[in-house]
């Protein structure tokens, strides 16, 4: 008979969310317990998930695996956008982009490939708006210093609430969720039934006994949340060493999040107000809109991305549960591309125990006999 436990997910940001949401699309919903010490909701310097941008953009990486994952994220996130926009908080949004230094020619290559570039119909009001097409721009539409640029029609995330909204749904299809702070890898495996677990535990997979991965790392972003109700475009600037970008936040009455910093292996959970102030001068002089009087200041938030040296780790293995060999599937590392990258990730990891799944599916349909 399938057990509520059947299946274990330790970590509840938008990784693990991620994953119970491809397994509950396959009907396995009433078989997924989540353990997570945070929960949507919650804010926390190492629960990373709320403090993200959030957007679909080039800043993910160009191996293989970042191609693949990123198509399967756009895909997936302007499906919620199309589906249920306000209930998911996911928008279809205008994005420019300039480099300065090195230009991802390999990548703009392969977006350009799936990228939306019509004039899409607002699924709520029913009213047409006009989107920015994917175009390289010319070097007369460049600012001074920039090498290249693109614009294309992006998706932003309210990045807390898209968590909530995932968490309710995966209730709705019977995952169960369980607060707990897990002393080491093996105790995911939470009762008898248990038969498969997925590690989603991003940082934590640095010091987490059964992991203890020393190629994980994190890289500090600081981010300033502003109400500026006239941006309605992304914009961002990739630099030599910094990042700067403009991100309007969905269902949030004209909130921006402003940044930013990738700090790599620096774990300080402060914010700074040199880093705000920098903050604010690149934002401004990147989008003249933010140097409006209707701007307001709101917060500084500090995060600290999951990173891994060599990538993301997806990847089957097994672990001894008193005496017992158990599969185990690691799926951690994403850096700041969680919520672009980790639908398709979540696609690798469910194929990886795609064995584990089939019997647990036909437990399942025995069990509804």
């Amino acid at each position: 008979m399938a057990k509520q436990d059947a299946i274990v997910i330790i970590g509840a940001g938008i990784i693990g969310l991620d994953v119970a949401y491809v397994l509950a699309e396959r009907g396995l919903g009433s078989q997924i317990t989540i353990v997570a010490e945070y929960m949507p909701g919650d804010t926390a310097t190492n629960y990373t998930s709320p403090w993200a941008g959030c957007n679909f953009s080039a800043i993910s990486g160009t191996d293989a695996n970042a191609l693949k994952w990123d198509k399967l994220g756009y895909a997936h996130l302007t499906r919620l956008a199309t589906e249920c926009p306000a209930e998911s908080y996911v928008e279809r949004t205008p994005s420019v982009e300039y480099w300065q230094e090195t230009v991802p020619h390999d990548k703009i290559k392969h977006m350009s490939d799936y990228l939306e570039d019509k004039q899409l119909k607002n699924m709520i009001d029913g009213s047409y708006h006009n989107m920015l097409q994917f175009k390289v721009l010319p070097a007369n539409k460049l600012p001074e210093g920039v090498k290249a640029g693109i614009t294309f029609t992006a998706v932003t995330i309210n990045a807390p609430k898209h968590c909530e909204y995932l968490q309710k749904q995966l209730e709705q299809s019977g995952v169960k969720f369980v607060r707990q702070r897990l002393p080491n890898l093996e105790a995911g495996y939470i009762s008898p039934s248990t038969r498969l677990v997925f590690n989603c535990t991003g940082l934590a997979a640095k010091t987490l006994p059964g992991v203890k991965d020393d190629k994980v790392f994190p890289t500090r972003g600081q981010v300033v949340l502003a109400r500026a109700p006239t941006v309605k475009q992304i914009s961002m600037l990739h630099g030599k060493d910094f990042e700067t970008y403009i991100i309007p936040r969905p269902g949030s009455n004209g909130n921006v999040i402003l940044g930013g910093y990738m700090q790599k292996g620096v774990g300080d959970g402060s914010t700074y107000s040199h880093e705000t102030k920098s903050i604010l001068e690149r934002t401004s002089n990147l989008d003249t809109k933010l140097q409006s009087p209707e701007t307001e200041v709101l917060a500084a938030f500090a995060g600290m991305r999951p990173s891994r040296t060599g990538g993301a780790r997806i990847e089957r293995d097994l672990i001894t549960v008193k005496g017992q060999k158990k599969p185990l599937v690691h799926n951690y590392g994403a850096g700041g591309t969680g919520y672009q990258a980790g639908y398709g990730m979540a696609l690798d990891a469910v194929q990886a125990a795609e064995d584990e799944l089939k019997e647990l599916a036909v437990d399942a349909r025995k069990a509804k006999l």
